[in-house]
């Protein structure tokens, strides 16, 4: 809990106090310079725009800029290993996003154990997937789904971002807890992925909703249930995959890290912005419209998501036995 000023004067005459001033002055001042978001994506995505709607929420909110780095490659490890690396004075942060509870478990070496070396800030949102297919494919819900891909085992194409993103393994997880085989199809992100599962090449797609829901509009994609614990403001008919297989859960879900050592002032300086910010109606109307649910709570509320994404990726990658390309 960050001191308040009425609080912590009646101490500062006393030697006792100097290191708590120390650290009380660091927050007051905080961010007396441009601060880092750094992300390992390519700008014009959906990790982008998020990054750009906190450092956006951020500038309004401190009077100082915070620039948004894009550092694509390597699965965000380049990005990630730059920000765990950097001073942790707070001015580097990074865009914390399922790719850092996936890797671990996906690549075999790494210079850095994300847990252990960064610090969580704060949850931003979280995008629900969507169980896309083809029109062309006679099911209309889960349940048919499971049995039509069950009787016909290997022969539905099931198209990815890429091996190891988080459309590739809410559908690993999919094909886990219901025993269906289907065969991954990755691409080199999702475009042209869209495109294949539009043209009837790929059948089968775990795609992030916000860039389905166009293609689920025009028909072109059939959309069968989201893959979070609850319904999407934007198909609000739409059922859950949990609904017909219990305890299934994926998203893509996106928050602040920092350097592991960051002081706790300035991470709840930040954490404070950030969830004032998410309390606002408007910012929850804004990207409910683009199917996204906010990620309000405290830092270590989200170091406990991470923590709990890492344990069930990593059993996942694990049970389908995905390696990095």
């Amino acid at each position: 809990m960050r001191l308040s000023r009425r609080r912590f004067l009646p101490l500062a005459g006393s030697a006792v106090a100097l290191p708590a001033l120390s650290r009380f002055a660091r927050a007051e001042t905080y961010p007396s310079r441009p601060v880092h978001i750094i992300l390992g994506y390519p700008p014009g995505g959906s990790a982008d725009m998020i990054a750009r709607l906190a450092g956006q929420w951020l500038s309004e909110r401190f009077g100082q800029q915070f620039v948004i780095e894009s550092r694509p490659g390597a699965s965000t490890n380049l990005a990630t290993e730059a920000v765990l690396r950097a001073a942790p004075d707070g001015y580097t942060l990074l865009l914390v996003a399922p790719a850092n509870a996936i890797n671990g478990s996906l690549y075999a070496t790494l210079n850095f154990d994300f847990l252990r070396d960064y610090a969580p800030v704060a949850g931003l949102i979280r995008f629900p997937d969507v169980l896309d297919v083809n029109p062309a494919v006679p099911v209309h819900s889960v349940p048919e789904f499971i049995a039509y891909a069950k009787a016909n085992p290997g022969k539905l194409n099931m198209a990815s971002s890429g091996v190891g993103s988080t459309i590739h393994v809410a559908g690993e997880l999919f094909k886990m807890m219901t025993g269906v085989d289907m065969v991954h199809v990755p691409y080199r992100g999702g475009a042209q992925a869209l495109l294949d599962m539009v043209s009837g090449r790929d059948q089968v797609m775990f795609d992030n909703l916000p860039s389905s829901i166009e293609f689920i509009k025009a028909g072109k994609f059939r959309a069968l249930a989201v893959t979070t614990a609850t319904r999407s403001e934007v198909f609000p008919d739409l059922p859950t995959i949990a609904d017909f297989v219990p305890g299934y859960e994926a998203s893509a879900w996106y928050g602040l890290g920092a350097p592991k050592g960051t002081a706790d002032e300035i991470i709840d300086t930040l954490n404070e912005a950030i969830n004032a910010r998410l309390a606002e109606p408007k910012t929850r109307a804004q990207l409910a419209e683009v199917g996204a649910s906010l990620l309000p709570g405290s830092a270590p509320e989200f170091g406990r998501l991470v923590a709990d994404e890492t344990g069930k990726w990593g059993k996942v990658i694990k049970f389908a036995n995905i390696k990095a390309e």
